[in-house]
C-alpha cells in the first residue's frame, strides 16, 4: 500500500483509459434523490454527476450527512421506501434506474458489491460466517455447497483470515471487528463484482488495523481490476487510495479532482477548509482550525452556493447566482470565484485564520 502521506497510486492504465475516451463503467448524471420526512418529500441529493472508469479507485470525501452513502447507496439501489430519484444512473451502458427483478439482482450480485461501516449491523448475529458468505453463492448463483464453501475459505485467505474452515463455523461475535470486516470485503469480493462500493469500512477500527484492511482491499481491487467507489471522512487516505476524489457538501458535488492535486491545491473554499481542519503528524499546532458555523442539509440549502454562510471568501455574487460545477485547472469546482482563489486557498496552520467566518 502507499504511504497515506504521499502522493496517491494513479494507475497509468486508467489514465491512459481517461485520456483515449474509454467508455466509463459507471456514470451518474444529474442524479437527485428525495427522501420522505414526516410524510413530506425533501431533497438530500441535487446534481449529482460523475464518472468511474474501470479499474479506477473513486474517492468521495465529505462531512456526516453530505450524501455521500446515499449516493453509493443509489448506485445498488438500495433506498429506503418511499425514495423518488431522477436523473440517470447508468453501469456498463445500461441504466440501472430501469432495472427490476432478477435484473436488479444480478446487478447488486454479480455488477456491484458494497461493504459496509458497520459490518455488525450487517450480518446476522445468529447465523455462521459459512452461512454469511455462502448464501448469494448457492441461492442466487447456483453454485454447489461444497464449491461455495471452498471459494469461501480461499477468499477468506486472501483477505488474511488462516484456518478459513474453522472460520466459517463461527459466529459474528466469535470475531473482532477488524476480521468481520475482513469477511465484509470477503463476501464483497465472491460474487466477483466489475465495482465495490466502500462505504467508510474502516470507521470503527483502530488506525493499525484500518491500515491493514484498507491495504488489503486496494491490493486485491488492483489483482482483479475491479473499479472502487471509496467513501472516507480522510482525505489524506482518499489521497492515499484514490485516483480521483470528488469532494461532496449539502448533497453536491462542489469539486472533483485528481486525487494528488485535490490534496495539493484545493479549489473549493470546502475542500480547502476541510483540509485544513485535519491534524498532521508533522505539524504541531495549538488547535485544530474549525469550519465556522452547522453543516446543511441539501433540503436547506439556498440559493446561490451552499457553502456561502460558512465561507469566508463569499461575496455577494455567491448567494446572487446559480453555482455550477465547471472545469477549472484540470478539474471541476463548483464556485464562480475558483478562478481568483486558486493558489490562495491555505492548506495549513494559516488556514486556521481562513476558515472561521
Amino acid at each position: 500500500m502507499s504511504s497515506r502521506t504521499g502522493e496517491p497510486p494513479v494507475d497509468s492504465n486508467v489514465s491512459a483509459a481517461r485520456a483515449t475516451g474509454s467508455v466509463p463503467l459507471l456514470e451518474l448524471r444529474d442524479l437527485r434523490l428525495d427522501l420522505p420526512v414526516n410524510g413530506e418529500l425533501k431533497r438530500v441529493l441535487h446534481d449529482v454527476s460523475l464518472e468511474v472508469f474501470p479499474g479506477e479507485a473513486f474517492g468521495l470525501v465529505g462531512e456526516s450527512g453530505s450524501g455521500k452513502s446515499l449516493t453509493a447507496r443509489s448506485i445498488a439501489r438500495l433506498l429506503p421506501r418511499g425514495a423518488v430519484s431522477s436523473g440517470e444512473i447508468r453501469f456498463d451502458g445500461e441504466s440501472v434506474m430501469d432495472l427490476s427483478g432478477s435484473a436488479l439482482r444480478r446487478h447488486r450480485i454479480g455488477a456491484v458489491s458494497m461493504i459496509f461501516q458497520d459490518p455488525r449491523a450487517h450480518t446476522n448475529p445468529v447465523r455462521s460466517i459459512g452461512d454469511f458468505l455462502t448464501e448469494v453463492l448457492v441461492k442466487e448463483l447456483g453454485v454447489p455447497a461444497s464449491e461455495a464453501r471452498r471459494r469461501a475459505v480461499q477468499t477468506l485467505g486472501e483477505v488474511g483470515i488462516a484456518d478459513g474452515e474453522r472460520r466459517l463455523r463461527q459466529y459474528p461475535h466469535e470475531l473482532s471487528g477488524g476480521m468481520l470486516q475482513r469477511v465484509m470485503i470477503a463476501c464483497a469480493l465472491l460474487a466477483e463484482p466489475r465495482l465495490i462500493l466502500a462505504d467508510e469500512p474502516t470507521t470503527a477500527l483502530d488506525v493499525i488495523t484500518q491500515s491493514e484492511v484498507i491495504a488489503i482491499l486496494d491490493e486485491l481491487r488492483r489483482e482483479r481490476g475491479l473499479a472502487l467507489l471509496f467513501i472516507t471522512h480522510d482525505l489524506e487516505l482518499a489521497a492515499a487510495v484514490c485516483d480521483r476524489s470528488a469532494v461532496m457538501y449539502a448533497g453536491s458535488i462542489v469539486e472533483l479532482q485528481t486525487s494528488q492535486q485535490l490534496n495539493n491545491e484545493p479549489l473549493h473554499p470546502y475542500s480547502a477548509a476541510l483540509m485544513a481542519a485535519r491534524p498532521s503528524v508533522d505539524v504541531t499546532s495549538r488547535r485544530l482550525a474549525a469550519i465556522s458555523g452547522r453543516p446543511l442539509s441539501a433540503f436547506e440549502t439556498p440559493f446561490g452556493c451552499a457553502f456561502a454562510g460558512r465561507c469566508p471568501h463569499r461575496q455577494p455574487r455567491c448567494v446572487e447566482t446559480a453555482q455550477e460545477l465547471r472545469a477549472v485547472a484540470g478539474g471541476l469546482v463548483r464556485c464562480c470565484r475558483a478562478e481568483e482563489l486558486r493558489g490562495l486557498l491555505t492548506v495549513g496552520e494559516e488556514a486556521e485564520v481562513q476558515t472561521r467566518a
